[in-house]
């Protein structure tokens, strides 16, 4: 059946199947590089990112004729690294550290604050705001499944409820879905899959037996039994407020706004150079304290920003093969809920789960005759007003879920995934490999919750 599939692809638009090799080149150095040849890895990922990312980029442009393509994969990158760049430098001028025993109770409770706070500042804000924190908390007995928790709950399925939280919400908003549609329609499945990743985390965490919950000699010192908390670079919170503001920049939603006209669409530019002016203005005027504290350097952004160039570009063809395939006429009767939150999922945890909910989302309405590129059809298939009545709204609901929790399942289904892998290798941590992290913690954890989900929320429609 698969092979048909891609035969029919191919068939149909000639876009040649061995495209898709350098990005699982790509994914394959990024999960054996480390491990079999950590020094070449170590020394080369840039160029190897970059070589592959541009071998594809010029291919489709010299190749196949094709600018439509790139030219909206180029803005999506420039807006996705300049967002995660500023957050990145914002965050790390603000030094926060927690006096307390890192209890199972504590750490329980500083991931589920930051699964609220993801909503406000994004799942990338929230995580680099706590990454350090949270490692500093547990530095007595920091293990890679606390991290790997961290990025289940704060990095992915906490910014399930506004379009604020995670990039793929955000995109539907800009396109038509109205900003309370996520809390109004995704509220119950985000406490079940907050309150059961908390519980396995706990669970966990319980076993943790490296210093049998002895308290830290410092906390016992000042009060057994209070919690203090150190914070300094307050600063760096009105630039902070100021990154976040500017996404809301986009001259798809707010008319008269500068942008570069292309192809019909209106690339934003003012909302980029907002954000990189007010990274410049936290480093520059950042509290040196805290970037001492916080063990601030550029090494992290930098991984994240070479390795996800070769990713968003490399990807092209394989987003572009699956969009094609589930599009073909013969399929759409294929095309439930069901499907939609199981390959919408599938592709997220492995191909980013921004541009595959944006492909899914058309896929989705195409069946219908609607268009994506239409706010008042979005709106519509949003809220089951469309001609289909109500079967939209649980499409939609079923993408969304999908995209923001599968992002969790792989270290490059959304940024700050690999972020904080970055971050918490700077502090020393062994973090898992690629497959490690899918085999041990993934599978086991990740994915019942994912099922669960599906069967309450897709399949029977309880909530």
């Amino acid at each position: 059946m698969l092979t048909n599939f891609i035969l029919l692809a191919q068939a149909q638009h000639a876009l040649p199947i061995f495209l898709i090799i350098p990005f699982l080149f790509l994914i394959g150095m990024i999960a054996a590089g480390p491990i079999f040849f950590g020094h070449f890895w170590e020394h080369n990922y840039k160029t190897v990112a970059v070589v592959l990312g541009l071998t594809v980029l010029l291919y489709y442009l010299f190749a196949l004729g094709d600018y439509h393509m790139p030219a909206h994969t180029l803005a999506e990158y420039i807006t996705f690294a300049t967002l995660l760049s500023s957050l990145y430098i914002a965050a790390g001028g603000i030094y926060l550290n927690i006096n307390a025993n890192a209890t199972p109770a504590m750490n329980v409770a500083l991931v589920a604050v930051g699964a609220v706070l993801a909503n406000f500042i994004g799942t990338t804000g929230a995580s680099l705001l706590l990454i350090r924190p949270f490692i500093r908390l547990n530095v007595h007995r920091i293990k890679p499944y606390q991290i790997i928790f961290f990025i289940f709950i704060v990095s992915n399925a906490g910014g399930l409820l506004t379009p604020l939280g995670d990039p793929p919400l955000f995109i539907g908003f800009i396109k038509g879905v109205p900003f309370f549609w996520t809390l109004i329609h995704l509220f119950t499945p985000w406490v079940l899959s907050i309150i059961l990743l908390c519980l396995l985390f706990f669970l966990v965490d319980r076993r943790n037996k490296e210093t049998a919950f002895t308290p830290r000699p410092e906390v016992v010192a000042k009060n057994e039994a209070k919690t203090e908390f150190h914070f300094s670079g307050k600063r760096n919170l009105f630039w902070l407020a100021i990154i976040i503001g500017a996404v809301f920049l986009d001259p798809n939603v707010i008319d008269g706004l500068p942008h570069i006209y292309y192809d019909g669409n209106k690339f934003s530019f003012l909302r980029e150079i907002i954000q990189l002016t007010a990274a410049f203005m936290c480093y520059r005027f950042s509290n040196k304290t805290a970037l001492a504290g916080n063990k601030f350097n550029f090494h992290p952004i930098l991984e994240v920003v070479f390795l996800f160039f070769g990713i968003f570009f490399t990807m092209m063809p394989a987003l572009q093969l699956s969009a094609e395939i589930a599009s073909a006429p013969q399929y759409a009767q294929f095309i439930t809920p069901n499907f939609l939150y199981w390959v919408t999922g599938s592709l997220s945890g492995f191909l980013d789960n921004a541009p595959t909910y944006a492909n899914f989302l058309s896929l989705a309405m195409a069946k219908y005759d609607m268009a994506q590129n239409m706010p008042v059809d979005v709106k519509q298939f949003a809220t089951g007003t469309s001609a289909a009545g109500l079967d939209t709204l649980i499409e939609l609901e079923a993408i969304s879920l999908a995209a923001v929790l599968f992002g969790a399942f792989t270290y490059i289904g959304n940024g700050p995934n690999f972020m904080v892998k970055a971050i918490a290798e700077s502090a020393g941590i062994n973090m898992p490999t690629f497959f490690g992290y899918i085999l041990r913690y993934s599978i086991p954890f990740l994915l019942p919750i994912l099922v669960l989900v599906w069967f309450l929320v897709v399949h029977l429609r309880i909530f």
